[in-house]
């Protein structure tokens, strides 16, 4: 059976004859449609976010589950939760059909090894507190259909991520996130706007999921891990914004708290040491607003 992401695409057959002009205006253009899959399929992700979020409060792990592309934007969205928002590294697991030799090159055959799948997910001991992101633009990637079934035995919560209506990883997920995005310009190339609408609901899902977890004041990202100059300096930054503070007092404070902007916060706004900022936050579960408030 031909999916959608596969058929050829109608109303570009001479794709081939279009002047650089028209092919960056086209290709551009049919991005339009990731945004709309996505804004379909916002129903489904924000339960997704409200069925994880009891999960990862009691130590749970998101693990992504790719093949391709697909996987490729798993790991893109698993690394970047530690700096962002401090997310510990070991909850957020990528597994990749292939294995890390796939995030660089082409592995023939990885994403056709449904056994494969199963063991991987199988190798992290994916439990019930765990939430698996299976992430296939067909839909029935049998590398991720092996770790989706594996993860579901196992008592973990899977959300599915297709491109394509009524694909086995959509039907045997807990929660199915359809992103139907058709046809692409290019007949198959799922690198276009299928990956473009994964990597906006991947995005979506994670990000709120950081906000339900404490992790942003108002909206500034305030459990950042600053792990370059240059975050150095948006810690300083985002301090200042959020107390008046000035750069050097907000430096200061945050030097005598190895720079966690959250602790720096609540000392500066309630006047206490940052210790006691440290204890305040720990009795509301991190949230700076109530901690602030007490």
């Amino acid at each position: 059976m031909v999916t959608k992401t596969e058929m050829p695409n109608p109303l570009h057959t001479e794709l081939d004859l279009y002047s650089a002009d028209d092919l960056i205006d086209v290709l551009i253009e049919d991005q339009r449609n990731a945004l709309k899959a996505v804004w379909d399929s916002r129903e489904k992700l924000a339960e997704a976010v409200r069925q994880a979020l009891p999960r990862m409060r009691d130590g749970g792990r998101l693990i992504y589950v790719g093949a391709g592309t697909s996987g490729r934007l798993g790991l893109m969205d698993s690394v970047e939760l530690y700096p962002t928002f401090s997310w510990p590294k070991h909850r957020a697991i990528a597994l990749m059909a292939g294995g890390s030799r796939a995030i660089g090159e082409s592995i023939e055959g990885a994403e056709d090894d449904e056994r494969q799948g199963a063991s991987d997910i199988l190798s992290v001991k994916a439990a019930a507190n765990d939430v698996v992101l299976a992430i296939a633009a067909s839909g029935r990637t049998p590398y991720v259909l092996g770790a989706l079934r594996a993860a579901r035995r196992a008592g973990a919560l899977t959300i599915g991520l297709a491109n394509n209506p009524d694909a086995s990883v959509v039907t045997e997920a807990h929660i199915g996130i359809v992103l139907d995005t058709g046809p692409e310009v290019i007949s198959g190339s799922t690198r276009l706007k299928a990956g473009t609408a994964q990597k906006i609901a991947l995005n979506s899902f994670s990000s709120a999921l950081m906000v339900g977890l404490n992790k942003v004041y108002g909206n500034l990202m305030v459990d950042l891990r600053p792990t370059s100059a240059k975050l150095i300096h948006r810690s300083v930054n985002l301090t200042t914004h959020a107390t008046g503070a000035s750069d050097e007092l907000a430096r200061r404070t945050l030097e005598s708290c190895g720079f966690q902007v959250k602790v720096a916060i609540v000392a500066l706004k309630r006047g206490i040491g940052v210790t006691e900022a440290e204890s305040q936050l720990a009795a509301v579960d991190g949230s700076v607003r109530r901690a602030i408030a007490k």
